[in-house]
């Protein structure tokens, strides 16, 4: 979809565009499924923190995700775009790990949520080359 946009980026970038988007897209919708399945558990005000961590990431992701599918340049907003991913990624996979070996649930987010984070550290490493 990105190749048929007649307005495409103006930054030069091979696959790793695609990969971050839907890395971005995969995190929000697992950060937004792992704080669902929190609420259902009997324990709740003990992952009440991993619950909003996991919408605050959720969050992040999809904004980052909605940008990029748009972007036309590789400017500042953008990088800080990326680094605000990967750092929001990094606490919720931190969080999750805490309670993933109780709830299969974070141990799938925080690997989702680890994934997310190198596919934003990789286009950030294309971007600044």
């Amino acid at each position: 979809m990105l190749r048929a946009n007649p307005l495409p980026p103006r930054f030069a970038v091979g696959d790793e565009l695609a990969r971050c988007i839907e890395a971005c897209l995969e995190c929000a919708a697992v950060c937004t499924a792992c704080a669902n399945a929190c609420l259902n558990e009997q324990g709740v005000t003990a992952l009440r923190d991993c619950i909003r961590t996991d919408l605050d990431c959720a969050d992040v992701c999809a904004a980052t995700a909605a940008v990029l599918t748009r972007a036309r340049d590789a400017d500042a907003a953008l990088r800080a775009l990326l680094e605000a991913c990967a750092t929001s990624c990094a606490r919720c996979a931190e969080e999750c790990e805490q309670h993933a070996g109780h709830h299969e649930h974070c141990r799938i987010c925080a690997e989702a949520c680890r994934r997310c984070r190198r596919a934003c550290e990789d286009l950030l490493g294309v971007l600044s080359a």
